[in-house]
């Protein structure tokens, strides 16, 4: 979360209309932990691999930060554990493994494999991990290759200073077969196209195409600037980030500022669908509390979203409908709006992820979402919704404690119609 999203500590506006329906989750991971003990485990981002020839036999596979990556069976019960890359040096950062996301077929050897992509945000890298859900001893393989370059470093003391790798978001251009990733830069506002390149080896790397930088300070239409609040230095980042397929489209979520779409190979003028409800609020940085001191609020943000807006993922539906799906971190919401760029992505409504009782609690200050709409086997036959939970509950007194909800997407779509 940006140091700028305290601003969104003051209690928000309601959207309009009736309060937002509420879905409870079938299932939870078990909790990971930000410490010592855990492992400096933070559960982030995660991504739904479907097994075509058993779809119950489908994996979740997710981020956890320090803790590496972690793969779930559809009952959120681990089935892998990888840790994150160690640092180069003793006075190195260690790796940190921010987002994920998959690719499809990728000519890999002699065949083709699915592939799970991740952000080192400890190293500056990408990451690739083969997906074989039979293999012995796990179903991610490494397959990084070692040459793998820093996508924003220039050398290892840039890398220390954690500008790197952040949000992530993968793209299969329909007319060319090619594979690339999106990615963006921690505390900045850069997101670079690398396309995906398999080698000889069996391993992957990839290349920088090019780098769009959103922006940064915005004209209000009182005629003054307004750039977020944040430390010193940083400017306003991206995260959350997804393409639609069949369009070619990417949504990147700016988390004080709001989502933008934009061709995904990067070319034309990117587009603000919403803004957060924060937009245009002055704030001044407190050194002494490290937070952000909001000013009066001119009133010219969005309604439906409340900084940060974090993790972004599509819902797809066989006649093109569908929706963007984006985590409304700043007040535990989600907001979805229609997938169609014609209908300038109307806002479509909402919901709550909320408890399905005490031992089974919703999803708080959600980092990352992944959703999926084909059958997953006679547990999720309408879909899955698999969201982050930044406060799991009851947890361990003050250990910081997170973890995954699985969630019908079926029962999601239900209440969005409603």
């Amino acid at each position: 979360m940006a140091l700028a999203a305290v601003l969104a500590a003051a209690p928000a506006a309601p959207a309009a209309g009736a309060p937002l329906p509420a879905v409870t989750p079938r299932a939870e991971t078990p909790a990971l932990h930000d410490d010592d003990a855990g492992g400096n485990a933070d559960a982030d981002d995660p991504a739904i691999w479907r097994d075509a020839a058993d779809p119950a036999r489908s994996l979740v596979i997710a981020t956890a930060k320090e803790g590496g990556l972690r793969a779930y069976d559809l009952d959120a019960r681990p089935v892998q554990s990888i840790a994150a890359p160690p640092a180069e040096g003793p006075d190195d950062a260690p790796g940190r493994f921010n987002n994920v996301d998959l690719v499809h077929g990728l000519k890999l050897g002699a065949g083709r494999a699915d592939l799970a992509v991740t952000s080192d945000r400890g190293h500056d890298r990408l990451r690739f991990y083969r997906i074989d859900r039979d293999r012995p001893g796990g179903p991610l393989t490494d397959v990084t290759d070692p040459a793998a370059p820093p996508v924003f470093s220039a050398n290892q003391a840039e890398i220390n200073e954690q500008r790197t790798a952040y949000g992530l978001a993968t793209w299969q251009d329909r007319s060319t077969g090619r594979s690339y990733a999106l990615v963006s830069r921690r505390e900045r506002t850069s997101v670079a196209l690398l396309e995906l390149t398999p080698n000889r080896a069996g391993t992957v790397t990839y290349r920088t195409v090019r780098t769009l930088d959103l922006p940064s300070t915005f004209r209000l239409p009182n005629g003054r600037s307004w750039t977020p609040c944040a430390e010193p230095g940083e400017l306003p980042q991206v995260e959350g980030m997804v393409v639609d397929p069949a369009t070619g489209t990417l949504y990147a979520g700016q988390e004080d500022v709001g989502i933008w779409r934009v061709r995904a190979d990067l070319t034309g003028k990117p587009e603000l669908v919403d803004k957060v409800r924060e937009y245009g609020v002055p704030g001044v940085y407190d050194e002494e509390t490290e937070e952000c001191v909001p000013g009066p609020d001119p009133g010219y943000g969005g309604k439906r979203i409340a900084s940060d807006v974090e993790g972004l993922t599509l819902v797809r539906e066989r006649d093109g409908d569908g929706y963007l799906l984006a985590s409304s971190q700043g007040d535990d919401t989600f907001a979805a709006y229609d997938r169609e760029v014609g209908e300038h992505n109307e806002y479509e409504g909402g919901f709550r992820v909320t408890a399905a009782g005490g031992a089974l609690d919703g999803s708080e200050e959600c980092d990352g979402a992944a959703a999926l709409n084909e059958p997953l086997g006679p547990k999720y036959p309408h879909g899955l919704l698999v969201v982050q939970d930044g406060h799991d509950a009851p947890g361990e007194g003050d250990r910081p404690s997170t973890d995954f909800k699985f969630v019908d997407l079926g029962k999601v779509l239900e209440a969005l119609d409603d």
